[in-house]
């Protein structure tokens, strides 16, 4: 039995940090030192990173309303000054620059905005964000020397002018603004730009800064934001994992991470950081992915990205900020190369174009993993985050005894009064964790009850992570003792209220219920003197319980693993729905949106409108409580022709470079003595409106793509297939064709790459081909009622 006392918690500060919403604003955003309130009504936010500036403006608005399909609903972007103002005094907000109609759109789809503005953002952009031209001046950036604040006001000033009338207080979308990034000795300079940025006329209720590393934050001026990440493409090129990495995957009330820009740091952090009794647990910088750099190449499964993010949520996480939620490309239409490299002093040589970051949404649009089951916590969070963020963290006794500890299960509980959320991660990278045989658990609430859960001792499998609810409120004043399954959302459909679960692969579904409690649906019910227990042995659509007491009735449906990763929860046809799909779905007005990509993609709808119109839509079936609609399949596209223009290439010879002497990624010039292949794209292949995918496979170390001789993507060799997203290029690919240049590597370059793909690598060292080619459509399938039809 593993038990636990939960703690008291505290009376949490408050009226103590300069923030919020004016008295006058309709639906105020406040914050105390414990969490964070919108409309009077405690808010978790969920935080999705995606960089209009690396984006086509012609996508925004189809990839924000992405965006919020995934569960995200504040949106983060950096401002990166070199590519607002390239040349010293000549602004650029225009195009693919404008900053004020990313942010209206994002307004328009209902998502609210984290500015990033700087000055320094990072974000792997050469110097940081720094235009060159500031290096000339002779100022000292990043401090409070007046000559460098002199060139930062009139930009600050031009951010402000752009987001006039945007900002949160204006009944805009703008909620909070971060200053700089990852300054960790310059608190001074930190109040500085706050200051200069209020005044420029930037007015958010929430100000924050990166406080990572124990950071010297000014107290009480900005919120410490944290993070944590499952690899590091900035360290160095060793074999196998990143130690520092191991705790996040751990349940702590250690908020920091020494790791993350830790080669950028001139010396380890000496200082203690941010009082966290003043601050809500902030994130800004949970890893959606990684990137991948030259000289280290990690690979990260989707569920290295949900159980690192769960761990953050059962450690008391209070705002959940992914970077990146949607990959994007590095700006070409600058003076300069606007990448992270050695060349710009930087440790790390980065690609040229790409910032995928293997996250959720990929560098065009893509679907990963990661975004389905990051969707289904996200679902959690909006049902019951308003609970969640007012309890405190309470750790077992039976802690895990190092970073190194493989065989202590993690678990945690947050909680307050009678209810709370048992946390268990039993995952994490690379190393295999054991299953756990027989384990129950015992919790002793503040108010006094003590829980046991389940009724039975069950087995937590190897990689199961999972949150599960004790006195959940089910509605018409029912409460649920405790459950075996993970909340997932909650809705009232015909008047009667609805709580989903989602079982755990392994682990038997159980519910305990007050005494009394009438159970009608597919389900074993053992009656006690003081429960009612229900177990529910086959989860699915139609797992579907009536719960019936006193107090009035409630309904509860119990879906397996893997038709919680297939869930969605959208307003759509005029009311709120149950969507579950293999493919991204999305909802925009009174049109239900999907990107296919899977070979047998339909929709399924509670509650079931009467009829669904759009191409290619079957007659519906019954799924359990849902109703199904069959989709006809992507199109097969015609596929491509490679030609071979020159099959060998002259391998470059090993460089190192950058502050670390780390290995140097190919020069512009090495690939003028590349493989060289010309692919050609048939021109019915864009005819649609959705994207389309070039999908190579290939041997070597580094590829580049151009198309009319302009470079387009690039590469580094990491062993998943290489995606490139032809509708921003349509019609110059269809004319052209794509060139693609491969690079073999040198032997004698110290390059990390996952063990999984270690051997693919090592094919790369002697040669350079493309192995296959392939066009794969991502057609876009719009769904609508008859004009008649009701929901």
């Amino acid at each position: 039995m593993l038990s636990l006392q939960v703690r008291a918690p505290s009376v949490p500060l408050a009226g103590h940090l300069p923030m919020g919403s004016s008295a006058s604003t309709p639906h105020p955003v406040t914050v105390d030192s414990r969490s964070l309130f919108r409309d009077g009504r405690p808010w978790i936010p969920v935080m999705g990173e995606f960089h209009f500036s690396r984006y086509p403006a012609s996508g925004w608005r189809e990839e924000l309303l992405k965006i919020k399909a995934g569960g995200i609903d504040l949106v983060a972007t950096y401002l990166f000054w070199n590519q607002h103002e390239n040349e010293a005094g000549v602004f650029c907000f225009d195009g693919d620059l404008d900053v004020r109609r990313f942010v209206t759109l994002c307004g328009e789809a209902g998502l609210a905005v984290a500015m990033r503005i700087g000055p320094w953002s990072h974000g792997e952009c050469r110097n940081g964000g720094f235009p060159d031209w500031l290096e000339e001046t002779g100022c000292t950036p990043r401090t409070d020397d007046p000559a460098y604040l002199a060139l930062v006001e009139p930009y600050y000033r031009r951010i402000a002018h752009e987001l006039r009338g945007l900002f949160h207080d204006d009944g805009g979308p703008i909620v909070a603004v971060q200053v700089e990034n990852e300054l960790y000795d310059q608190p001074a300079h930190l109040a500085t730009l706050r200051s200069m940025a209020e005044s420029a006329g930037m007015r958010a209720p929430l100000w924050t800064a990166t406080g990572w590393g124990a950071a010297d934050i000014p107290r009480d001026t900005l919120l410490p934001l944290y993070g944590g990440y499952p690899e590091a493409f900035w360290e160095d090129a060793y074999d196998g994992w990143t130690r520092e990495m191991r705790r996040h995957y751990f349940f702590t009330p250690i908020r920091d991470d020494h790791a993350i820009g830790a080669d950028l740091r001139s010396s380890a952090p000496t200082g203690s950081g941010p009082d966290d009794r003043r601050y809500p647990y902030a994130t800004c910088e949970v890893g959606g992915g990684m990137a991948i750099a030259y000289h280290r190449r990690p690979i990260v499964p989707s569920e290295d990205i949900t159980s690192l993010a769960l761990a953050k949520l059962g450690s008391g996480s209070v705002w959940q900020g992914y970077y990146l939620y949607h990959g994007c490309s590095q700006r070409l239409d600058l003076k300069e190369p606007n990448q992270e490299s050695h060349d710009t002093g930087y440790p790390n040589d980065l690609p040229t174009v790409t910032y995928d970051f293997q996250a959720p949404l990929g560098e065009y649009g893509q679907a990963r993993p990661a975004f389905h089951a990051l969707r289904l916590q996200h679902l959690f969070l909006h049902g019951y985050g308003a609970e969640l963020a007012r309890m405190p963290l309470s750790l077992p006794d039976t802690e895990p005894e190092s970073l190194d500890d493989r065989a202590t299960l993690r678990w945690a509980v947050r909680s307050a009064g009678e209810q709370g959320f048992l946390f268990v991660n039993n995952h994490q990278p690379h190393e295999t964790l054991p299953d756990h045989k027989g384990v129950q658990f015992r919790v002793q609430l503040d108010g006094g009850r003590t829980v046991t859960l389940p009724a039975h001792p069950v087995g937590v499998p190897c990689g199961a992570h999972f949150v599960w609810p004790i006195g959940l409120d089910l509605g018409a004043g029912l409460r649920l003792d405790w459950a075996s399954a993970q909340p997932v959302t909650r809705l009232e459909t015909d008047g009667v209220p609805l709580t989903v679960l989602a079982a755990t692969d392994g682990i038997p579904v159980s519910l305990a219920l007050p005494a009394g409690v009438d159970v009608a649906g597919p389900a074993q019910v053992t009656l006690g003197a003081e429960a009612t227990l229900v177990t529910v042995t086959e989860p699915g659509t139609g797992a579907l319980l009536t719960l019936q007491a006193p107090t009035g009735s409630v309904r509860v449906l119990v879906l397996s693993q893997a038709e919680a990763l297939r869930l969605n929860r959208l307003r759509v046809f005029g009311q709120d729905r149950l969507v579950l799909s293999d493919d991204l779905v999305l909802a925009d007005g009174d049109e239900l949106r999907l990107h296919t990509t899977s070979p047998a993609p339909s929709v399924a709808l509670f509650p079931a409108p009467d009829s669904l119109l759009g191409a290619e839509v079957g007659r519906p079936l019954p799924d359990g409580i849902l109703t199904r609609w069959p989709l006809a399949p992507a199109p097969r596209l015609p596929q491509p022709s490679v030609e071979t223009l020159r099959a060998q290439a002259v391998t470059p010879q090993a460089r190192t470079g950058g502050s670390h002497q780390r290995a140097s990624a190919p020069r512009d010039e090495d690939f003028e003595k590349a493989a060289l292949h010309h692919i050609t794209i048939p021109a019915s292949a864009l005819e649609g409106d959705g994207e389309v995918l070039l999908r190579l496979r290939y041997s070597g170390d580094v590829a580049r793509a151009y198309i009319d001789g302009k470079l387009v993507a690039d590469h580094f060799w990491y062993g998943p297939d290489w995606e490139i997203g032809l509708r921003r290029f349509a019609h110059a690919a269809t004319r052209h064709g794509v060139e693609i240049r491969i690079l073999p590597l040198d032997p004698a370059a110290r390059i990390h790459v996952d063990g999984s793909a270690r051997e693919g690598l090592d094919t790369g060292r002697t040669c350079a081909m493309v192995e296959s080619a392939e066009l794969v459509a991502v057609p876009r399938r719009s769904l609508r009622l008859e004009e008649d039809g009701r929901a």
